[in-house]
């Protein structure tokens, strides 16, 4: 009975002719949907976005409510959950990226032929009367072409495309996020990938489900229009606005308290680190120890290049996503590079062998047979002593393939490249005089086990990896005598005594490792003295962070060590939560604040920048990326089912490019319960909006605002606000929502 009534469904939708609709009217339709998704990031370099970026020319206020309507109803329509189970598990079998035995046929014909070619052979979608079969072989070859003939015979107004295609896509909004990625956002390599989808495929794809399965899918509009209607966010509202009050008051009054003079004494040395919040209390520890001067700038250091490692040909870029790579740089091995690929490819040897043999029809049951107890022991000591499991793995694998320290080949640079590239992170972050003997680039990333957010710990600066590559390529171009030279052109003369170097702080561990290269005899001893203060700095650090974590041991270090080697760790490190505040200007302004890993600090200094050039890059560049990240967690934590990842326990991996909740939930566009809750019921991080603190005059700010139209928008709307510390007149502003300013006491 199911059956023949769902085939009288469908025969009412299938058209005899195809429609004549307006193009015009049609591809604005089409753009307007889209322009409400916001972009999500794959696994493998998961950057933090605004989930609701496309409702960001709106208040923050109605932008709430709007995103309440669009992405927080808690249960859709029965019938559309039945187009979401029946589009997952075609987007699944598409997009898979090596997770599944066996890929998808037809894929390199482009997403839609590929699923309209086997849909045919679906009985949940063709009954067997084949006329479903006849009208999907017979639509249109053009994506456009199908989503107006399918609007037409669901009765869908040209007045309502706009608000109908939009909710195709908010009502399945982790794949259309995805979506968004690839066809906007996704690097060359990507693009490349067989994977190919546009943006009108995806919607005509929703479309014929959708014509298939609920026909009377117009009723969708009137859903939508009640939830509108009863969405509220002044409840959200009124207690961020509080939360923001409050922090904001006591972070300008511990600033009036805390300022320091600049005695301009030389440094025993210097280090620049990202302005990942997590730097910050390991920069507050790093100074009590001795003598040395800390500088905060974006983690890509102002190097923005695509990376690859020569060995095993891995290829990324390692900039921020808003930025594209203007040079491909390579990494070679200081041993021979034929030596060290013949080391990588028997490693990888073993790998194929074993995956061979796990997924052919005919060994799986003899390959555990052979390793189940073996494998089984590996279990206990993973999960019971991760330490002497993690020691156990070094060795095996140290005795396939030896790590090998790398050096960049900064030559693909052309040298005029490598000057600005220099003059213009020294001049941003304000080091342009006094240097130390020492100068650490210092970049950052994680370590962890088991973590599918793994990349999510990592530098968004660099891409979400890791940012020593572009710490060694500075490094390399600041030694160069002709570099220094060029420099000199430009105001900024280096001492011959002075040796710059790359290192990388672990977030997870805090140890930093320091990549020593050619360091001259005469600075032997000071970089001994430094790494036993780093050293020092970690375990001071590490005490601290355990105890946020809530973590109590005798030997802090090691037991973050370990936290970081433990497979069945769900809070390895708090990341970015709690973050709140984005401060531009010296460090004297913070020196001896505890701003408890709340702030992300951009060295600033206002006379060396006349023009405004270098504070513009910062509030359009970092403090936008800033806001990206700060968004993220206000949200994840504000509604974790809707914007953030759900808990860690419960989730799967699919297609290795994102998370489900179960076996068929929509794509988990956020972070997990487990970085922003301390439980499932207590928040750790505290939703408010990004504070932008601007150690600059006042009317140089506002010109910039004037001449730059994604301020007026952040600004205007609300979703960041700016507090400007005025030293020329020694006072506080805070800019309005109508941009303009009211002084603060």
């Amino acid at each position: 009975m199911q059956n023949a009534q769902k085939m009288e469904t469908i025969e009412k939708v299938i058209p005899t002719k195809s429609p004549h609709f307006e193009s015009s009217t049609l591809n604005l339709a089409i753009a307007n949907s889209w322009a409400k998704v916001a972009p999500f990031w794959p696994l493998k370099n998961l950057i933090a976005v605004n989930p609701l970026a496309g409702f960001e020319d709106l208040p923050f206020e109605e932008a709430l409510k709007q995103g309440q309507a669009y992405f927080q109803q808690p249960q859709l329509p029965e019938e559309m959950l039945v187009v979401n189970r029946q589009s997952i598990k075609w987007l699944q079998a598409y997009f898979d990226d090596g997770q599944a035995t066996m890929a998808m046929p037809g894929r390199k014909e482009g997403f839609l032929k590929a699923v309209t070619a086997l849909m045919a052979f679906d009985i949940s979608l063709s009954p067997s009367n084949g006329k479903t079969k006849t009208w999907l072989k017979n639509l249109p070859s053009s994506p456009q072409a199908i989503i107006g003939e399918c609007l037409l015979h669901m009765g869908i107004d040209k007045d309502n495309y706009d608000l109908f295609l939009t909710l195709m896509l908010t009502t399945l909004p982790g794949w259309a996020a995805h979506i968004q990625y690839r066809t906007a956002w996704a690097d060359t390599e990507d693009k490349a990938h067989p994977h190919k989808v546009t943006k009108e495929e995806y919607l005509a794809f929703r479309l014929i489900i959708t014509c298939l399965l609920w026909p009377e899918a117009k009723k969708l509009i009137e859903w939508h229009q009640n939830a509108l209607h009863n969405a509220s966010a002044s409840a959200s509202v009124s207690r961020i606005e509080n939360t923001e009050r409050i922090y904001r008051e006591n972070l300008l009054d511990a600033l009036s308290k805390s300022f320091v003079e600049d005695k301009h004494s030389k440094a025993d040395a210097q280090l620049v680190f990202c302005i990942d919040v997590r730097s910050e209390p390991f920069r507050k520890s790093l100074e009590a120890q001795g003598n040395y001067e800390t500088f905060g700038f974006a983690g890509f250091f102002g190097v923005p290049v695509s990376i690859e490692n020569e060995v095993t040909g891995e290829s990324y870029h390692s900039c921020p996503v808003l930025l594209k790579p203007a040079h491909h740089v390579k990494e070679k091995p200081v041993c021979s590079p034929d030596k060290c690929h013949n080391r990588y490819e028997r490693q990888q040897g073993f790998k194929r062998l074993y995956q061979s043999l796990k997924y052919n029809f005919s060994t799986p049951f003899a390959l555990v047979e052979t390793l189940g107890p073996i494998s089984g022991l590996w279990m206990g000591l993973r999960s019971l002593l991760p330490q002497t499991a993690q020691k156990i793995r070094r060795s095996v694998k140290q005795g396939i393939n030896p790590e090998f320290t790398v050096t960049s080949v900064i030559e693909v640079i052309p040298f005029d490249d490598q000057v600005e590239f220099a003059s213009g992170a020294l001049k941003m972050m304000g080091l342009t005089d006094n240097f130390a003997p020492l100068v650490l680039f210092c970049g950052h990333g994680s370590t962890t086990q088991n973590n599918a957010y793994a990349s999510a710990l990592d530098c968004g600066a660099c891409g979400g990896r890791h940012g020593a590559p572009n710490a060694r390529i500075l490094a390399a171009v600041l030694n160069s005598q002709a570099i220094r030279k060029a420099l000199l052109d430009k105001n900024i003369e280096i001492p011959q005594g002075t040796h710059f170097m790359a290192a990388e702080h672990n977030t997870t561990t805090d140890q930093v490792e320091v990549f020593a290269t050619d360091v001259p005899g005469s600075h032997t001893l000071a970089l001994q003295k430094l790494k036993i203060d780093l050293e020092k700095a970690c375990a001071q650090n590490t005490l601290w962070r355990m105890g946020e974590l809530g973590e109590k041991s005798a030997n802090p270090s090691l037991h973050a060590f370990s936290m970081s080697q433990d497979w069945a760790q769900i809070r390895p490190e708090w990341g970015l939560a709690r973050n709140a505040a984005f401060i531009v200007g010296p460090r004297m302004m913070t020196k001896r604040m505890n701003l408890e890993a709340r702030s992300f600090l951009h060295s600033y200094d206002w006379k060396q920048d006349p023009d405004g050039s270098s504070l513009t890059t910062i509030l359009t560049a970092p403090m936008v990326v800033a806001q990206w990240i700060n968004s993220q967690y206000l949200f994840s934590t504000l509604d974790n089912v809707a914007f953030g990842g759900g808990s860690k326990i419960t989730k799967n991996i699919t297609g290795k490019i994102g998370i489900m909740q179960g076996n068929a939930s929509d794509l988990m566009h956020g972070l997990p319960l487990q970085s922003v809750f301390k439980s499932d019921d207590k928040a750790y991080h505290e939703p408010m909006r990004l504070m932008s603190l601007v150690c600059a005059p006042r009317n140089m700010i506002e010109k910039i605002i004037k001449q730059q139209t994604v301020l007026q928008k952040l600004f205007g709307n609300g979703w960041v606000s700016l507090v400007c510390l005025d030293p020329e007149l020694n006072e506080r502003f805070i800019l309005q929502r109508d941009l303009s300013w009211a002084r603060l006491q």
